[in-house]
């Protein structure tokens, strides 16, 4: 059976996108490739009807948008919004440590991963690199990506371990602690990690200034099952959204109008960062976008904003196959039924049903399947970007995605039909007049 284009495309996005700062590289190429402009915050913007843009305010967070060829004051705004961060571990800045002949890195746990999924995988490092330079206030940039598998996580055989099929719990500073080497004389013991950043950079170590740098899963992603209905992978969540948002705000061409994405830093822990989606930092972009098309009253942004739409796209709970009983009994989503509305009374995810119900005319013109998620009313559920960014941005809004089998584990499930219809969705959501 041949391959499904969308989900060949995602597969190939996530292998490259390993950490917040790759997500935005990769999505930086493929804006470029398109004929997208860039744009600096620090300067003043003079923009052109019928050209895209984009801008990266900070390294791990990237928003663009388009302006219609035939633009005017008081035509709708359309905005979606995704994450480029994904549960993980991050690397300590004193991260050697030793253990009788290995050498272990130190590291902390970022957001909420399933953690025992992590164990006894390849697992390999990516992210940013700080080097001295001759203006102390502009030091060098470096991304970096090992691109190839350098460490493991090792569990304790069940010979040793006897109950660890009843459930074990890890502890985070012994457990979760990655094997990188073994002791040799060539390294320092107290620089090895440090070593080896200046050996993967060609730099000299003392060039070393600060890190940022994270373990990704580094398996690739797959189409798995007799008839290639689901994608196993990692960092599903939530480069399914980013990669379906960048798709659309490319196609999703419209003549009137601006379109516009945003891709956020820090969603797993809270989005309360300068990068994240609790800042100002939308408002600023689109009152920039508007002075640049020579718009001298801010009242026109707010009559934009008031019949415009907010979609904040990220995954959904699909239904488990074995665990039904964890999922309301009538308000479920089965992999491969189509875009999921998220929906919760107390706005843990954004909605209103003037907002669902325009969203709903959307997928039925474009023949999008979609389906409705409420969790169990006894049981606490989670969040996303969207309540956060209607507070900033005060628009209809809608929280919706594609569901999910083992969110928050190192490597996840799908289904290969869904990401079409999101893919769908987006591209007439930007691009129907």
């Amino acid at each position: 059976m041949t391959q499904n284009i969308a989900a060949k495309e995602l597969i190939d996005y996530i292998n490259s996108a390993t950490s917040p700062y790759q997500v935005v590289e990769k999505g930086i190429e493929t804006l470029k490739s398109a004929g997208f402009k860039e744009l600096n915050m620090k300067e003043k913007w003079n923009l052109k009807k019928g050209e895209g843009y984009y801008i990266m305010p900070y390294p791990t967070s990237l928003f663009a948008f388009t302006v219609g060829n035939q633009w005017e004051e008081g035509q709708t705004l359309r905005i979606g919004a995704a994450h480029t961060d994904h549960p993980c571990f991050r690397i300590k800045p004193k991260a050697e440590l030793i253990s009788g002949e290995y050498l272990k890195l130190n590291t902390e746990v970022y957001g909420g991963p399933i953690i025992n999924t992590w164990l006894d995988r390849p697992l390999s490092i990516a992210g940013r690199v700080m080097l001295k330079s001759k203006d102390p206030f502009h030091p060098i940039a470096r991304v970096l990506d090992m691109k190839r598998p350098v460490i493991t996580i090792p569990n304790l055989a069940i010979h040793i371990n006897r109950e660890v099929n009843k459930g074990v719990e890890l502890n985070k500073q012994i457990d979760t602690i990655p094997l990188i080497a073994m002791m040799k004389e060539s390294l320092n013991k107290d620089r090895f990690f440090m070593q080896y950043l200046a050996k993967e950079l060609e730099v000299n170590e003392e060039e070393i200034l600060d890190f940022d740098m994270y373990i990704y899963n580094a398996e690739e992603g797959c189409v798995v099952g007799i008839e290639e209905e689901f994608i196993s992978s990692p960092r599903l969540d939530n480069l399914t959204s980013v990669w379906a948002l960048l798709k659309g705000i490319i196609q999703g061409k419209r003549s009137t109008g601006i379109n516009v994405i945003g891709l956020y830093d820090n969603e797993e822990i809270g989005s309360n960062t300068k990068q994240g989606a609790d800042s100002a930092i939308l408002n600023m972009i689109l009152k920039k976008v508007y002075s640049g098309l020579g718009v001298k009253d801010e009242n026109a942004l707010y009559e934009a904003m008031a019949d415009g739409l907010l979609l904040s796209v990220d995954v959904a709970h699909g239904l488990h196959p074995n665990k039904p009983e964890k999922y309301d009994p009538t308000n479920i989503t089965p992999l491969n039924g189509g875009v999921v509305f998220k929906i919760d009374s107390n706005q843990k995810y954004s909605f209103d049903t003037e907002a669902i119900a325009i969203i709903q005319q959307i997928c039925e013109t474009l023949g999008v399947k979609y389906q409705k998620f409420v969790k169990r009313s006894d049981m606490p559920g989670g969040g996303t970007l969207g309540p956060i960014i209607s507070s900033w941005l005060p628009m209809k809004t809608v929280d919706l995605g594609v569901p999910l089998l083992a969110m928050h584990s190192a490597r996840e499930t799908m289904g290969v039909y869904d990401q079409e219809q999101l893919e769908n969705l987006l591209k007439g959501f930007f691009g129907l007049e």
